[in-house]
């Protein structure tokens, strides 16, 4: 099996504070937690909420602005685009 490394940035406090989580839930590391995240999520067993994702603190001002406008956006379903089908979708993608 090949293996990859990811390299995720982030802030020495959400660093310390997700170590402390991932070991009061049983986890050995970070690193492990990602792994059940990432085979869950490939498996599409993940399922991320909208409403949990508005908890996030550790954005830039301007990136959180855009994530709130974003949201407000998808729940007022202004600038939302659906694709009629399949091959609609992926030249949206691809364009």
């Amino acid at each position: 099996m090949q293996r990859v490394i990811v390299q995720v940035p982030m802030t020495k406090e959400l660093k310390s504070r997700a170590e402390a989580v991932s070991s009061d839930l049983g986890f050995s590391s970070i690193q492990e937690v990602i792994r059940v995240l990432l085979t869950k999520l490939s498996k599409r067993e993940f399922n991320l909420k909208v409403e949990e994702v508005e908890e996030i603190s550790d954005l830039s001002p301007a990136a959180e602005n855009k994530f709130k406008k974003a949201l407000e956006d998808i729940k007022s379903g202004k600038n939302i685009y659906k694709p009629k089908n399949r091959k609609d979708f992926f030249d949206i993608l691809n364009s």
